[in-house]
């Protein structure tokens, strides 16, 4: 509880800064443009009128924004985002500036109100409410490129990481009667290549691209391989590995892949080549 207290406490001595200065402004714009009739006043008593104007601005401003903190503080969990709660307090705020303005300068300053005079006071009073709104976004898209950067720099250690996981992850291909076992590291699997009821494995060893047959299904394979994200179908008799491929190419009419190292050409289907730029 005192920590948040303090928390409240400390967010709401930046408002503070924020407030004055609006307030000061609405003083300043007031005195030297006039946009009511303050002839009766002499200069001193014209700056004391004023600046009652200037108090009534960041009294509501007080109070609204210190309700506003108050209540994100009590319901944090529940409370509407702060694009709803800027617009409702701005309305208020809106709405007590301009009554307490009219009511101050018709019994305070004996200004006549009129349609003209009300509209001004309008216009003066949107002001705070907008020059409050602009700043509430400014701070939330401010803290959103904080998050985004924080992001960005943990992006790469997860990539690091999974790029060891598949370095170190390692698949048992099985045959379809058992009979045949192969250990590989997910990594060394170039492609496979279907071969009438046998399946051919082409894989790395050291430098060197190696083939091994064995009675199964590119269907099959393909469910085993479906955890790894880097395999993919390219033709209905081949499964490649992504993070081999060199280059995607095409003629007239066929579509190939050459792989780093490897002499040969995968062909492509066209059904399979939007979903393999996808992957690339």
């Amino acid at each position: 509880m005192k920590i948040k207290l303090t928390q409240f406490i400390y967010s709401f001595k930046d408002d503070l800064r924020l407030l004055l200065s609006i307030s000061f402004s609405v003083f300043l714009f007031i005195l030297f443009f006039q946009p009511f009739p303050l002839e009766k006043f002499d200069f001193n008593n014209r700056l004391l009128f004023v600046a009652g104007l200037a108090a009534i601005v960041f009294l509501f401003m007080v109070f609204v924004r210190f309700f506003v903190q108050w209540l994100k503080q009590k319901y944090e969990q529940s409370t509407p985002e702060s694009g709803l709660s800027s617009f409702i307090g701005g309305f208020i705020i809106l709405a007590l500036c301009s009554v307490s303005f009219a009511f101050y300068m018709r019994y305070v300053g004996s200004v006549s109100i009129s349609f003209f005079i009300m509209l001004k006071v309008v216009l003066i009073c949107l002001a705070p409410p907008v020059a409050l709104w602009q700043n509430d976004t400014f701070k939330e898209l401010k803290e959103q490129n904080i998050r985004l950067l924080q992001e960005r720099e943990i992006i790469p250690g997860k990539v690091d990481k999974q790029e060891d996981d598949y370095l170190t992850k390692s698949i048992e291909i099985i045959s379809e009667n058992s009979g045949e076992h192969l250990n590989l590291l997910i990594s060394n699997i170039a492609f496979i290549k279907s071969a009438d009821n046998y399946v051919e494995i082409v894989f790395k060893e050291g430098l060197v691209f190696r083939k091994k047959l064995m009675r199964n299904t590119l269907k099959n394979m393909e469910q085993q391989l479906s955890p790894y994200s880097n395999f993919t179908r390219c033709h209905r008799i081949c499964i490649v590995n992504t993070h081999y491929i060199e280059e995607l190419s095409r003629n007239y009419s066929n579509h190939w892949l050459t792989l780093k190292g490897f002499d040969e050409r995968i062909p492509v289907s066209i059904q399979y080549v939007l979903k393999l730029k996808e992957s690339l």
